[in-house]
C-alpha cells in the first residue's frame, strides 16, 4: 500500500468517525440506540462512491474483535454470571448450534444455498451483541437480571459462534468434514481458549497487582487482551476463548489489585477501546456492500431475516423447559433483544476471497439482518418493554422529574434576568417585580418537590446519590486545579486522588458510611428481610445511599432452588417505616405469598433491640 493509498484512508476513517461522533450526540438527545444511528451513517455511505478495501479475516479478528470481547467479560460480575450460568450457556451453546442448523437449513431450501454454504452463514448471525440494548433498558430500568443474561450470552456466545464458524470455514475449503471430528475439535479448540485465557489473565493481575501506576496497569490490559488471543491462536486453540476468559479473570481478580484511579482510567480506556471497534466495523461496511448490492439479493435477506427471527424463538421460548425461573415476558425481550452486532459484520468482512461473488451475497445478507435487528427491533424494544410493564420506575419518579425540571428552569431564568439586569439591560422596577414573581415560583416548585421526595424514599436515594457523585467529580476537579497551579505536590495529588477515585468507585457504600458518621443515631430494630435473589442488588443500593448499613447473605428455597437474600438492618424505630417502603418500591411481588405478611416482594421481621455494639 502506498504512502498516498494510506493518507487517503486515514483522511477517510477520521472523517467518518467525526461523522460517528454526531451520530452518537444525535442518537443521546434522541434516546434511540446509538448502533442504530451509527448504522444509519453506514448505510447512508452506500450512495457515495465506493473504495475497494482488501480485509484479510486474520485482521478483523485480530484488531477489532479483542477490544469487544475483551471489554464485555471485563465489566461482567462473575457472581452474577454464576448465578445465571444455566440459562446462559443454554442460550450459549445449544442455542448457538441450534441457531445456526435452523438458520442454514432454512436458507438451503429457501434461497438455493448449498448446505455446507447456508451453515456458514448460520455461523455467522447465530451471535447476539445486544450492547444498544442493554444500554437502552439500563435506562429504562428493566431488572438487573434480565440485563445479566443478555450480557452474559452476548460475551460466551461470541467465541462459541468464531470456533464454529472457523470449523464450517475450515471444512467449505479444504471440502473435509465430520461430525465426530467436529465436536471433538469443538471441545478441545474451544477448552484449550478457556484454559489459556485464564492462565494468561492471572499471572497479569498477579503482575498488576504488584504496580501502582494507572499508565503501565492500563497498559498491561491492553498486552493482556492481544497477547490472549495471538497466543491462543498460535497454539491451535480459540483466541477469543482465551480473551473471554482473560477479560474474566483480570475485571474480577486482577481489578481487585487495582488502585481506585487506575479502576475509574482502565474502565474508561476499554469502552473507549470497545466503542472505537464497534464503529470501524460497521464502517468499513458501509465502504464495502453498496446499495445495488442489498437491493439484487433482497429475496435471500428476506429468507435469511425469517429464519433468523424463527430460530431466535425457538431457543429463547425452550428455555422454559430447562430454566422455568425465567419470567415469559423476560422471554419476549430476550427474544426481541437478540440483535446481531458488530461481530456478524465483522466476520462477514473477513470472509477470503476465494468465496468470489458469494463473499459479497453473504456479505450483503448479513448486513441485511443487521439493518433489520437495529432499525426494527432496535427502535420498538423500549415500546415492548413499556407494554410488557418491566420498567421499574414509578409514576412517583416520572413526577419528580417534571417537579425538578421545572425548578431548575425556574432558577436558570432567574439567574438569566438578573444578569441581565446587572448589565443594565433590564430596568430596576421591572426586575424587582419579576424577581418577587419568580422568588414565589421558585419556592413553590421547590416545595412540590420537597412533596414528592417524601412520597417515595427512593427518588430521594437517587437524588442523594447524584448530588454525591458530583460533589466528588467537583473535589477531583479542585485538586487538578491546585497540582496544576502548583498549591500542592504530584505526590500529595495521588493520594487525594486516590481517596476521591475511592469513593467514585463504590459511591453508594462511601455515601452510606459519611451519612451514617455525620448523623448517629440510637439503633432500636433489628429488621429481618428475606427477599428474592433478583430484587436483592436493586434493594441493597437504594438503602445504601439512604444511609442504612445491612449485612446481605444468600441462600436458596423451595424446590426451584430459587435464590433468596436475607437481610439484617439495625434502624432507628422512627425510621422503620421508610424502610419498608423502600422495599416495597424495589420487590416484586411473589406468586404465593397470601399467608405472608410481606411488602412487594419481601417478607419482614421487625425485633426490638435492648442493648447493642459498634463495631469498626
Amino acid at each position: 500500500m502506498s504512502s498516498e493509498q494510506l493518507f487517503f484512508i486515514e483522511e477517510r476513517i477520521i472523517l467518518l468517525l467525526f461523522l460517528a461522533s454526531l451520530v452518537g450526540i444525535a442518537a443521546r438527545r434522541l434516546r434511540m440506540p446509538y448502533t442504530v444511528g451509527l448504522v444509519l451513517v453506514g448505510f447512508g455511505l452506500t450512495f457515495f462512491e465506493q473504495v475497494e478495501l482488501s480485509i484479510a479475516s486474520d485482521i478483523i479478528l485480530g484488531i477489532l474483535i479483542p477490544p469487544l470481547v475483551f471489554e464485555a467479560a471485563y465489566h461482567l460480575n462473575i457472581d452474577d454470571l454464576r448465578r445465571n450460568l444455566k440459562p446462559i450457556l443454554i442460550l450459549t451453546i445449544p442455542g448457538v448450534l441450534i441457531t445456526t442448523l435452523l438458520v442454514g437449513g432454512v436458507i438451503s431450501l429457501g434461497a438455493g444455498f448449498s448446505l455446507q454454504t447456508a451453515l456458514l452463514f448460520g455461523a455467522l448471525v447465530a451471535a447476539t451483541d445486544p450492547d444498544a440494548v442493554v444500554a437502552l433498558i439500563r435506562s429504562l430500568g428493566v431488572p438487573k437480571r434480565l440485563q445479566v443474561l443478555l450480557e452474559g450470552e452476548s460475551l460466551l456466545n461470541d467465541g462459541t459462534v468464531i470456533v464454529l464458524y472457523n470449523l464450517l470455514l475450515s471444512a467449505i475449503l479444504t471440502g473435509n468434514f465430520s461430525v465426530a471430528n467436529s465436536l471433538t475439535q469443538f471441545t478441545s479448540v474451544a477448552g484449550g481458549g478457556l484454559l489459556v485465557g485464564f492462565i494468561i489473565g492471572w499471572l497479569l493481575s498477579q503482575i498488576i497487582s504488584r504496580i501502582n501506576d494507572h499508565l503501565l496497569e492500563t497498559t498491561l490490559t491492553s498486552v493482556l487482551a492481544y497477547a490472549a488471543y495471538l497466543v491462543g491462536e498460535s497454539i491451535g486453540v480459540s483466541g477469543v476463548m482465551a480473551v473471554v476468559a482473560a477479560g474474566l479473570v483480570n475485571g474480577n481478580l486482577g481489578a481487585k489489585g487495582m488502585s481506585p484511579t487506575t479502576r475509574i482510567v482502565v474502565y474508561n480506556f476499554w469502552e473507549y477501546a470497545a466503542f472505537l471497534a464497534t464503529n470501524l466495523v460497521f464502517l468499513l461496511i458501509g465502504l464495502q456492500i453498496n446499495l445495488a448490492m442489498l437491493l439484487a439479493n433482497w429475496q435471500a435477506i428476506l429468507w435469511a431475516i425469517g429464519a433468523v427471527l424463527v430460530a431466535r424463538a425457538v431457543v429463547v421460548y425452550s428455555l422454559r423447559f430447562f430454566s422455568a425461573n425465567i419470567p415469559l415476558r423476560w422471554r419476549h425481550v430476550l427474544f426481541w433483544g437478540g440483535l446481531r452486532g458488530a461481530l456478524a459484520p465483522a466476520l462477514a468482512l473477513g470472509l477470503p476471497l476465494e468465496f468470489g461473488e458469494l463473499r459479497g451475497q453473504l456479505q450483503a445478507m448479513v448486513f441485511g439482518v443487521v439493518l433489520f435487528n437495529l432499525l426494527v427491533q432496535g427502535i420498538t424494544l423500549g415500546p415492548l418493554v413499556r407494554k410488557l410493564k418491566l420498567v421499574q420506575r414509578s409514576q412517583t419518579q416520572d413526577e419528580y422529574e417534571r417537579r425538578h425540571a421545572r425548578a431548575v428552569a425556574s432558577r436558570a431564568a432567574h439567574a438569566h434576568l438578573e444578569q441581565r439586569y446587572q448589565e443594565g439591560l433590564i430596568s430596576q422596577q421591572s426586575w424587582q417585580m419579576l424577581t418577587v414573581l419568580f422568588q414565589r415560583r421558585i419556592t413553590a416548585l421547590s416545595n412540590a418537590v420537597g412533596e414528592v421526595i417524601q412520597l417515595d424514599p427512593q427518588v430521594e436515594a437517587e437524588e442523594l446519590d447524584t448530588a454525591w457523585r458530583e460533589s466528588l467529580l467537583a473535589q477531583r476537579s479542585a485538586f487538578n486545579a491546585l497540582v496544576r497551579d502548583g498549591v500542592i505536590t504530584e505526590n500529595t495529588f495521588d493520594h487525594l486522588i486516590g481517596e476521591v477515585d475511592l469513593a467514585l468507585s463504590d459511591p453508594e457504600s462511601h455515601w452510606a458510611i459519611f451519612k451514617y458518621n455525620s448523623q448517629p443515631q440510637e439503633i432500636e430494630s433489628l429488621l429481618t428481610i428475606f427477599m428474592r435473589e433478583h430484587d436483592a442488588e436493586n434493594a441493597t443500593n437504594t438503602l445504601n445511599r439512604m444511609g442504612y448499613s445491612l449485612t446481605r447473605l444468600s441462600s436458596t428455597s423451595g424446590f426451584r432452588k430459587e435464590g433468596i437474600s436475607t437481610f439484617l438492618m439495625g434502624i432507628p424505630k422512627e425510621q422503620e417505616q421508610t424502610a419498608v417502603q423502600a422495599l416495597k418500591s424495589n420487590c416484586q411481588p411473589h406468586a404465593n405469598s397470601a399467608a405472608q405478611k410481606t411488602t412487594g416482594g419481601a417478607t419482614i421481621f421487625s425485633f426490638e433491640i435492648e442493648r447493642y455494639e459498634e463495631l469498626y
